[in-house]
């Protein structure tokens, strides 16, 4: 169970959200900002498919880093952003519709995060398929 981040948390997280160009261009937006968990939502558009009509893996990848990273800098200082050391992906299934990127903290050392992301489909009738999982490491860098 993860616990409520503080408001200066969720600003903070919110302000980054905002001035990252491939989210705006992808039409995410923050679904929910917890402490050590942040979900992140977008639609498969048109200029994100592969060429079988699906999400592109890309996309996939970058919602569900991203879900991960904001993840990880809500458990480190607010003097500090956060940069990905490594990601795994595995793809479960084709992804249509709406994609969810759950991230959250697996563990916070006192130099690296680890973190994990799961990657879910809602076709907007209901139904929610798993459609990825991403496992990785995050580190702290200076603003």
């Amino acid at each position: 169970m993860t616990a409520h981040a503080t408001p200066e948390t969720i600003a903070r997280i919110t302000d980054s959200f905002e001035r990252q160009s491939m989210m705006t261009s992808v039409g995410a937006r923050l679904v929910s900002v917890e402490q050590g968990a942040v979900t992140i939502a977008a639609p498969v558009g048109d200029g994100f498919r592969q060429q079988q009509g699906v999400a592109h893996a890309g996309l996939v990848f970058a919602l569900g880093d991203t879900a991960a990273g904001y993840a990880a800098l809500t458990v480190m200082s607010p003097d500090v952003e956060v940069m990905t050391v490594e990601m795994k992906i595995n793809l479960l299934a084709p992804a249509t519709g709406r994609l969810m990127a759950e991230g959250r903290v697996v563990k916070s050392g006192r130099r690296l995060i680890i973190v994990a992301a799961d990657m879910w489909a809602d076709d907007g009738q209901g139904a929610r398929k798993h459609v990825a999982m991403l496992q990785g490491t995050m580190i702290p860098v200076g603003k």
